[in-house]
């Protein structure tokens, strides 16, 4: 069974470790060694805050009462009255069960609950996983790039997807 909900504030560790997990897992390998292993570890402890803070719309989805991944949404600090998908994962274990699927739909529903049409986000362009994951939740590239530096001063190609909330 597979519950969505708005994370709260004792949710803080079960966020970094889907976090985590998932970072791991897909970006990783496009970083030396111990870059990512810091990249990991740090994604572990960020949540605790974000989620005290009030940063954004945190939601939370379980398979079986599991946490298993998380969705951070933002009014778009780039593209004035769109929301942002910011942060979208799911810890591997849960790859393939459907509850990514559920977890967008709630997504999107909130998002647009809250008042927003359109939604975009980012995502690496060599992970092609994630691209084919955006594309069968309905979102479509917009043609924009652009070159992230995750701190290591190693530039990643990033690609745009939107569509209606």
């Amino acid at each position: 069974m597979i519950k969505v909900r708005q994370a709260e504030p004792d949710d803080g560790r079960a966020l970094g470790e889907i976090h985590a997990a998932a970072w791991e897992a897909a970006y990783a390998p496009f970083f030396a060694p111990d870059f990512a292993a810091r990249g990991v570890r740090s994604r572990r402890t960020r949540w605790h805050d974000r989620v005290a803070g009030g940063t954004g719309t945190i939601l939370l989805a379980a398979l079986d009462d599991r946490p298993v991944a998380l969705s951070l949404c933002l009014p778009s600090p780039a593209r004035p009255g769109l929301a942002e998908i910011c942060s979208f994962y799911s810890h591997p274990d849960a790859w393939g069960s459907g509850v990514a699927a559920v977890l967008m739909t709630q997504t999107l529903n909130r998002l647009r609950d809250e008042g927003f049409t359109r939604v975009h986000l980012w995502t690496l362009r060599d992970t092609p996983q994630s691209r084919r994951f955006y594309a069968k939740s309905g979102f479509a590239e917009t043609g924009a790039a652009r070159a992230f530096d995750f701190g290591e001063v190693n530039l990643l190609d990033q690609v745009e997807y939107e569509r209606a909330c």
